[in-house]
């Protein structure tokens, strides 16, 4: 309301909001982290499923499912190393363009920082002592948030990001690996697709709420989907398995 200063408002609206540096990446991480952990439980399920689908023996379902599981986990983990690492290079290559530009030509720069507060709305008096402010406090990282959209100090670790990703691939693929292990082998698929269905509607419904979306419709699309894969690895691998027998 316009009768209260902004920042009491906004305190009295959201009291718990957190403000502090690496909130949002660390969601981001979460949402990656619940996202492999989703393609772990939907790759080896499918596996299993469709061996299972082939042959009620042990021995090859649990091959296939691990290394299923192996293939999945090094395949993520190089995936995101690789990615990450491309970003990291570039994120580096134009925060040290940035650097030479400060140093060569710092009035320009100083123009170009006051253009882009003043292009948010700024008076153009407001934005040019904004501009000056935060350059004397640290040009450089003021540059790098307001033009780059970058935070110097938080690039993303490659190394990090792979184990992130390998972890949690495994981690959602072990769930229906032990589910096709565990019980009798008349109940096996039965088991597998209920367990692998819950954790598609906990893993979705988590990543709806992270993401502010409707946890209904991506619980819906999720299920929907795993259970469509699952009767369609079931029936390749019965009725292949079978033909190849």
């Amino acid at each position: 309301m316009r009768h209260d200063s902004p920042r009491r408002s906004a305190r009295r609206r959201h009291p718990a909001e957190p403000h502090v540096p690496g909130t949002s990446g660390r969601l981001n991480w979460l949402r990656a982290a619940v996202l492999g952990a989703n393609d772990g439980i939907v790759s080896v399920a499918g596996i299993v499923v469709g061996v299972a689908g082939a042959t009620v023996q042990r021995g090859p379902i649990f091959t296939a499912g691990l290394a299923g599981l192996v293939a999945g986990a090094v395949s993520m983990a190089l995936g995101e190393f690789v990615s990450v690492s491309s970003q990291r290079d570039s994120e580096r290559a134009l925060l040290a363009k940035e650097r030479d530009e400060l140093t060569r030509a710092p009035r320009t720069e100083l123009a170009e920082l006051t253009a882009i507060y003043a292009a948010k709305g700024l008076s153009p008096q407001t934005a040019a002592r904004v501009a000056e402010e935060l350059t004397a406090h640290d040009a450089f990282a003021a540059h790098a948030e307001a033009e780059l959209k970058i935070d110097p100090g938080d690039l993303a670790n490659p190394w990090h990001a792979a184990a992130a990703s390998s972890v949690a691939f495994t981690t959602g693929a072990l769930l229906p690996l032990l589910a096709i292990l565990l019980p009798p082998a008349t109940w096996r698929v039965p088991v597998t697709f209920v367990a692998v269905l819950i954790a598609l509607s906990l893993t979705g419904a988590l990543s709806a709420r992270l993401g502010g979306a409707s946890v209904r419709r991506a619980v819906t699309r999720v299920v929907l989907g795993g259970a469509a894969g699952l009767a369609l690895t079931y029936g390749v691998g019965h009725l292949f398995g079978a033909a190849i027998d």
